[in-house]
């Protein structure tokens, strides 16, 4: 996967997150469990994208980078 096709992975997950946020209430608890994994991925992706620019600004090889797992993305600070 390159950042063209992260870029577009994320614009995906973005548009989702925006369909779900104005769907119907009585779908409620199940938009919040797939809200709550399009946000997980999202993160995901963007610090993936971030890894590989700054593998790339510092001369190596962006195909270096891999995703990192949930748990230790979603315990960034922003």
């Amino acid at each position: 996967m390159d950042n063209q096709d992260l870029l577009q992975r994320i614009q995906t997950l973005v548009d989702e997150e925006h369909q779900l946020r104005e769907g119907p209430a009585e779908e409620a608890e199940s938009r919040r469990e797939r809200l709550r994994r399009v946000g997980q991925d999202l993160d995901q992706c963007w610090d993936l994208l971030r890894q590989r620019r700054a593998k790339h600004d510092a001369g190596g090889n962006p195909a270096d980078a891999g995703a990192r797992p949930i748990d230790q993305v979603e315990g960034y600070r922003q």
